[in-house]
């Protein structure tokens, strides 16, 4: 056993030897190996920082959201929109929370118009302005806020004037000041700012995530004046009649009785009763508590509206669901697939320093022929020289690699600092490159060992 390894040990030392007599030449055998290496490694450091950077703007957004919406309504031929009907309620939130074991998290959502907002002689017009709950914050990863606190359920419940607001907001209204503490007004009415967004800027759309004002939505419901959106739309498809029936306070004649809604006869109600028009609410977001039970997850919000919306297997939807499913595919495949055809090229870039290295040890053995035959003449073995020139080139990949992952965690660092790209390292991706550079020095160094090994010694003795 001694013996074996004492062998072994001789002939790593010998083509370490025969290395260190090329240096030149044997780092620029190695550069292919390096430039693959680096490539591959930057490659998918990028890549997956680029994944990393996606899932975060898709969790600002609402990861895993499912989208409740109102129905349609349809008035004289005309489709007024998806949620232009008010046919969700707070308690469908409830239900779905409760009785969907796919769904984390609910939220309903009421939506102001846009309105000013004002402090002292300060003033703007927020993008959104949104009634909801806690559960929202909790939704879009918002829970950690940048100053002050969230309002609470108990707040919901008494339609507390509170307020939270974004970045973009405190910093019109208020400067530099802290924003909490302070009233502000909307549409006349005054709300304390008790917390401060944690900034998350645009969105993959463009949208300024910061620009909005949240509010209970019982505050926004039963507090602020003015229409939420789509009331006029609903107002005027439920009523089914024309603008000047509508318009009873316009009427030539003040004592004509006209009803601003059509009455509902009994059989109509019991097979489709209508939800109370002042709890209604815009919207229902939802979470799932994965991305792979969003499809669950939509499942078991359509079967529990239609228990509770009495709709028929024959009847349309009165609601209608959106995920972030179609949009997360798309930019994931999109950098998938830019991710392998980057490499790709990495990949061609270590076969390119495979046959560099092939190159390099064929030209070593012509050069070496001599002393091959020499070494053999006194007892060498054909296992000893092919050992040999197998040691040399998979030491030449494995310095390579080295040096490669070197240069590609390097090259990754500085795209991030300098070119700010989205980078992460990848462990997966050094070890299999150490590993694809030992295969190569094996796979590319083999035939000209063999070649080597195969040599005859006497006409190895006479080669000039």
């Amino acid at each position: 056993m001694t013996a074996y390894f004492h062998t072994h040990f001789r002939t790593i030392r010998s083509a370490l030897r025969a290395l260190r007599r090329n240096v030149m030449r044997s780092a620029l055998t190695c550069l292919g190996i390096i430039i693959g290496v680096a490539a591959v490694i930057a490659t998918m450091e990028i890549g997956q920082g680029s994944s990393a950077a996606i899932q975060r703007n898709i969790t600002s957004m609402g990861a895993n959201t499912v989208l409740v919406l109102p129905g349609a309504a349809t008035n004289s031929g005309i489709n007024w929109g998806a949620g232009s009907i008010l046919t969700l309620t707070p308690y469908d939130c409830d239900a779905i929370l409760r009785l969907c074991p796919a769904v984390k998290n609910a939220c309903p959502i009421v939506r102001s118009r846009s309105a000013q907002v004002i402090y002292g002689n300060h003033n703007c017009n927020p993008g959104t302005i949104q009634g909801v709950t806690p559960a929202f914050l909790a939704i879009r990863d918002w829970e950690d806020m940048a100053d002050g606190e969230a309002f609470t359920d108990r707040e919901v419940r008494n339609a507390s004037k509170v307020c939270l607001i974004g970045k973009t907001v405190a910093d019109e209204l208020f400067d530099q000041q802290s924003p909490v503490g302070k009233d502000i007004r909307i549409n006349n009415v005054s709300l304390r700012v008790i917390g401060v967004l944690r900034a998350k800027g645009a969105n993959m759309m463009g949208f300024d995530q910061d620009d909005l004002v949240l509010l209970p939505w019982t505050t926004v419901k039963y507090r602020l004046s003015g229409q939420s959106y789509g009331s006029a739309a609903t107002i005027s498809s439920a009523s089914g009649a024309s603008t000047s029936t509508i318009n009873s306070l316009s009427a030539l004649y003040p004592d004509t009785s006209l009803d601003l809604f059509p009455a509902v006869d009994a059989l109509a109600s019991v097979d489709r009763p209508q939800p109370v028009r002042f709890i209604n609410v815009d919207q229902i977001m939802c979470e799932a508590t994965s991305g792979a039970a969003t499809g669950a997850a939509m499942q078991q919000i359509t079967a529990l509206l239609h228990q509770r919306h009495r709709v028929g297997g024959d009847d349309p939807d009165d609601f209608n669901l959106r995920d972030m499913g179609e949009l997360t595919n798309m930019l994931t495949g999109t950098t998938k697939l830019m991710t392998n055809l980057l490499l790709s090229v990495a990949a061609i870039s270590l076969l390119v320093g495979g046959v560099g290295i092939m190159n390099i040890m064929l030209v070593s053995v012509t050069e070496r022929t001599r002393e091959i035959g020499l070494r053999m003449a006194v007892g060498a073995r054909a296992g000893d020289i092919l050992r040999q020139f197998l040691v040399e080139a998979t030491v030449l990949c494995l310095l390579g690699g080295i040096l490669g992952i070197v240069l590609g965690r390097g090259s990754s660092i500085l795209l991030r600092i300098f070119g700010h790209l989205p980078t992460q390292i990848s462990v997966p991706a050094i070890i299999i490159s150490v590993a694809v550079s030992a295969a190569v020095g094996v796979i590319f160094g083999y035939y000209p060992a063999w070649k080597a090994s195969r040599l005859d010694p006497i006409e190895a003795l006479r080669y000039e």
